[in-house]
This record gives structure tokens, C-alpha cells and sequence, in this order.
């Protein structure tokens, strides 16, 4: 089960990085880069973090793979890859929902509190777009007034925390931590909801 999580992680943070990439009209040199950054990112400072070794995409070449396919299709079928570009959101909710799973997943594995192993899903879930957004020379969302984002992933987290406390199967609950911050993330995104603060622009 968690085998499949990260590959479908892995795959949909590779399907948004390559659409950034191409809306900054990227070469392939480019179009890989932000990919591998985009789908590595996050579950590489985890593993970092947690020290755990060999790291994931090292210890499963197909993850490498993959990314590196969906990036050669961007970059020799640009046009028509682009055509996907309103459904940008789908795969940023996508592998946030599976990514801050997957995290909370692996920290609970390596024997840390709800809490930490919810920050770890946070972590995981948000700081592969933060280097897609850095890489594209923009502020990253994590960052600025923007739709959810972090919340999302912790409330996605949280579910499958609570899910797993109360004896769920993983098959079950995982889906289900994925599922609720995929569905808040398309809800915060279509209605513009974010935390209310105030900046120094605000009067």
C-alpha cells in the first residue's frame, strides 16, 4: 500500500512540476529539473530529517523513472501537455494529499509522536512545491495570501493519524488522509479560502 502511495506521489508532483515548467516555457533541461525537484523534494529532506538511508528515490529507480518519462513528454509534446494547464490544480492536490500522507506514514514508522509525525506530513506534502516555486522564480504559495496549502496537509495528516489510532486498516486510512486533504485543497483553491492575516499592505 505504501509502495503505491509514494509511486502515485512521486508521479503527480512530477505531472505539476512539469506543467510550472511549461508555463515558464522551460526547456527539457529545465522541464527535468523542476520535476525532479517538485517530485523529490519533499521525501528527500524527510529522509534527510529522519536519517533514514538509502533515500527513497535512490532506494526505488523506478520513482526515477517515472519523473524522467513525464518530463520528456512535456518536453517533446509541449503543446499538448500544456493543453492541461486549467487542471493544474488537480495534480498540486493531488501530491500534496499523497505526499503529506506518505511523510506521516514514514515518521510514524520511525517511532515519532503524532505531533512531530504531523509536521513531518506538513513537511513532506509542501516543501516539494516550495522548490517548484523557487526554481520559477516566484514566491512560494507556503509563503504568501494564498488558498490552504499547509492546512490541508496537516488536516489530511491528522485523518489518517486519528484513522490509525483507532485501529483502521491502512488500506483505509491512508486513502482517507489522501482524500480529505485532496478535497480541501480543490475547495480552498475553487473559493479562494485561506487564513485570515494581516500584512503590511493590509489597512
Amino acid at each position: 500500500m505504501f509502495y503505491a502511495l509514494q509511486f502515485a506521489a512521486v508521479l503527480s508532483a512530477a505531472i505539476y512540476g512539469v506543467l510550472r515548467g511549461l508555463r515558464k516555457d522551460f526547456d527539457i533541461v529545465g522541464l527535468v529539473s523542476v520535476s525532479f525537484a517538485v517530485a523529490f523534494g519533499g521525501g528527500t529532506l524527510r529522509d534527510v530529517l529522519l536519517d533514514r538511508r538509502p533515500l527513497f528515490w535512490v532506494e526505488n529507480e523506478d520513482y526515477l523513472w517515472a519523473v524522467l518519462v513525464v518530463a520528456v513528454i512535456g518536453a517533446v509534446l509541449p503543446r499538448q501537455v500544456a493543453k492541461l494547464e486549467p487542471w493544474l490544480a488537480l495534480p498540486d492536490a493531488l501530491g500534496l494529499g499523497l505526499w503529506s500522507v506518505a511523510g506521516t506514514v514514514v515518521a510514524v514508522e520511525a517511532g515519532m509522536s503524532p505531533l512531530v509525525s504531523a509536521v513531518f506530513g506538513v513537511m513532506t506534502g509542501s516543501f516539494g512545491g516550495v522548490i517548484g516555486d523557487i526554481i520559477c522564480n516566484e514566491t512560494p504559495s507556503l509563503f504568501r495570501k494564498s488558498p490552504l496549502y499547509a492546512t490541508c496537509a496537516l488536516v489530511g495528516s491528522v485523518t489518517y493519524l486519528a484513522l490509525d489510532a483507532a485501529g483502521v486498516s491502512e488500506w483505509t486510512s491512508q486513502p482517507a488522509g489522501v482524500a480529505v486533504a485532496f478535497a480541501l485543497r480543490m475547495v480552498a483553491v475553487q473559493f479562494n479560502l485561506h487564513v485570515p492575516v494581516k500584512t503590511l499592505q493590509d489597512k
